[in-house]
């Protein structure tokens, strides 16, 4: 097998997402994080597509939220207290195609996304979205078939219970730190965040690994022994 590059087989983050959408799986991008000593790259396992089939790859756009226990607050210290939902419809106005909505800090009360949020993502190009908590207004979503990925769904909603205080920063979900830019892959068996940094190194050995898996498949199919198979290929 020789060695792959960037320029092999994608040019641009549109290709790179279409093509991970299609051929890869959140398991193999976290065994190749494993090898290059990066342990803790898994979200928490209560984050989970809102349908099975849904698959998330995009750039991160963080956002910080926090609850509160009224819509409108006057003469607060904090003038986003008056502001219904904070900066939650600048965040969302934000958005660039190819990015995902990744939002966490406020506790699991209410649903932290839905369908006016995603049609509105949609239409800018945005990839998907992940709540650190719920979703609402899931018929509609899943009919418009755009990922989301969270607890699972929740009708109650955020207006008097959480407000976003700030977007574009570093945040932390299950300890694990997410930046503007770093890469989110999920799919049923996890959401992974890939760190801009090493993400060439990351996909490039995930579509070698997933080759590799193939062979391996392949000779256990032909009766292949699993020890044989593994001296063979170095994949199990």
């Amino acid at each position: 097998m020789g060695i792959l590059t960037t320029d092999d087989i994608w040019r641009s983050d549109g290709e790179l997402f279409a093509l991970a959408e299609r051929e890869l799986f959140a398991c193999v991008v976290g065994d190749v994080m494993d090898k290059l000593h990066m342990f803790h790259q898994f979200l928490p396992p209560e984050i989970k597509p809102l349908d099975q089939k849904m698959v998330l790859v995009g750039r991160a756009m963080p956002v910080l939220s926090g609850e509160v226990f009224q819509e409108k607050v006057s003469n607060s210290a904090n003038r986003l207290m008056e502001k219904p939902f904070g900066l939650m419809l600048e965040a969302l106005d934000d958005l660039k195609p190819n990015e995902v909505y990744v939002c966490t800090g406020a506790s699991p009360r209410n649903a932290m996304w839905g369908e006016l949020m995603a049609t509105r993502a949609k239409y800018i190009g945005a990839r998907g979205a992940l709540a650190n908590g719920y979703i609402r207004d899931t018929k509609a979503l899943l009919r418009m078939e755009f990922p989301a990925f969270g607890f699972g769904s929740y009708g109650q909603d955020s207006a008097p219970r959480c407000k976003v205080y700030d977007f574009r920063i570093p945040i932390e979900i299950g300890g694990v730190r997410i930046r503007s830019g770093d890469i989110v892959f999920g799919d049923i068996d996890g959401v992974c965040v890939i760190p801009a940094e090493v993400e060439k190194e990351v996909f490039l050995k995930a579509f070698e690994k997933v080759r590799g898996e193939k062979l391996v498949k392949k000779d256990l199919e032909a009766g292949v022994t699993a020890e044989s198979a593994f001296a063979r290929h170095g994949i199990m």
